[in-house]
C-alpha cells in the first residue's frame, strides 16, 4: 500500500509522462523481443538504427534461420553492446520460437524466460508491452528512479520489482514502469540529475539530489 507521499509521487510521474511508451521501433511481437534482447547495455536510439537494417529483411524466426548466420548477424549488430552474445542468443532464441512456438512469442513468463537472452525483465517487458498483462520490468532506470523517489528501498532487483507491485496500483504497473523509464532518461539521469528541473523536486530526498 503506498503512502501519503508515494501517492503524490506517482500521480505528479502519471500527469507527467502520460501516454509516453517504449521507444523501442518495433511493428510486431517479433520485433519488439528482439529490440528488448538488443537494448540490453545500448540505448534505445542505438536500437532503433540496428533493427532499422534489420527488421526489412529479416521479419520472422524463420526467416533468420533461413538467411542469417551467427557471423552475419554479428556483423549487422557490430554496434551494439556484447553483439556476439546477443546475436548467439537471437538465433538460438528463434530456433525455439519456430520448433515449439510456430514462430510466435509465448505470451507465458515461464515460457519467456526460458528463451537465450530472455531474462526477469524481458519477460516483463514482452508480457506487458505484447500481451496487455500488467508487469513491472525492472531495468536500470525504473531501479535508480524508483529508490531515489522513495518508492523502493531495497538494493536487489528482485525486491524492488516486488516494493513497487505493492506501491503501485496493478492496473498502473505497466504505465508506471514507462513513468520511471522516462523520468530516468530526461530528468532523474544517473550523473547529474536534473532536479532544479524536477516536478517532484519537494518531494525528494534522494541523497544525489543535485541544487545546481
Amino acid at each position: 500500500m503506498a503512502t501519503v507521499k508515494q501517492k503524490k509521487i506517482l500521480q505528479i510521474l502519471a500527469t507527467t509522462y502520460q501516454g509516453l511508451g517504449t521507444a523501442l521501433t518495433h511493428s510486431n511481437n517479433f520485433e519488439l523481443l528482439v529490440a528488448v534482447i538488443l537494448s540490453a547495455q545500448c540505448t534505445d536510439e542505438r536500437v532503433n538504427i540496428i533493427t532499422k537494417r534489420l527488421f526489412p529483411k529479416y521479419s520472422t524466426p524463420a526467416i533468420w534461420l533461413e538467411q542469417l548466420t551467427e557471423a552475419k548477424l554479428m556483423e549487422l549488430i557490430h554496434d551494439c553492446g556484447l553483439f556476439r552474445s546477443k546475436a548467439k542468443n537471437l538465433l538460438a532464441t528463434c530456433a525455439i520460437l519456430v520448433e515449439k512456438h510456430q514462430g510466435q512469442v509465448p505470451n507465458k513468463f515461464e515460457e519467456l524466460v526460458l528463451l537465450p537472452g530472455v531474462g526477469r525483465k524481458t519477460a516483463n517487458v514482452m508480457l506487458s508491452q505484447a500481451f496487455g498483462v500488467p508487469a513491472i520490468a525492472v531495468d536500470t532506470h525504473v531501479f535508480r528512479t524508483s529508490r531515489r523517489l522513495g518508492l523502493a528501498k531495497s538494493d536487489d532487483v528482485m525486491a524492488v520489482e516486488q516494493e513497487l507491485q505493492k506501491t503501485i496500483p496493478k492496473k498502473n504497473w505497466s504505465a508506471a514502469h514507462h513513468w520511471l523509464i522516462w523520468h530516468g532518461r530526461k530528468l532523474c539521469k544517473a550523473r547529474k540529475p536534473l532536479c532544479q528541473l524536477c516536478p517532484l523536486q519537494s518531494l525528494c530526498t534522494s541523497d544525489d539530489k543535485t541544487t545546481a
